[in-house]
């Protein structure tokens, strides 16, 4: 538990939140300022963070708790389709200095688009370079 993390505090219960979902492990409450109504975040109970530093059996259980959320959005508020995303650190967009998972209901016109402009590697050579870096951090 860090003091100072707003998620730590709603898991405390010294915050007030609208809580969806709960387990041993894992809470999951309604994003006070949703991309789409009924965004969800999913946090673990536990203060951690980033997603490298988040011990594989936390992340395992977490991940339970977003498809727990993800079948309920789509059952339950008819979603058309679910979006789930995660940050880590300030550059991508990590407000909220403890892991959790944004759990998106999408609807055919809520207008809200994550198409990203694409781009390209300058040649085979070059993503093929990035390929082998990355190959080699996993060995």
């Amino acid at each position: 538990m860090n003091e100072q993390c707003v998620f730590c505090e709603i898991v405390a219960g010294r915050l007030p939140a609208n809580i969806v979902y709960e387990d041993e492990h894992a809470i999951a409450f309604l994003d006070i300022h949703p991309v789409t109504k009924g965004h969800t975040l999913v946090i673990p109970k536990d203060h951690y963070d980033p997603i490298m530093k988040t011990p594989l059996k936390t992340l395992e259980k977490l991940m339970g708790a977003v498809r727990k959320i993800a079948i309920a959005q789509a059952d339950g508020l008819k979603a058309d389709g679910i979006n789930v995303t995660q940050a880590n650190g300030e550059l991508a967009g990590q407000e909220i200095k403890h892991i959790h998972f944004h759990v998106l209901p999408r609807y055919i016109n809520d207008s809200h688009s994550w198409n990203y402009p694409q781009k390209a590697y300058d040649s085979d050579v070059e993503m093929k370079a990035y390929a082998d870096r990355i190959r080699k951090a996993i060995a």
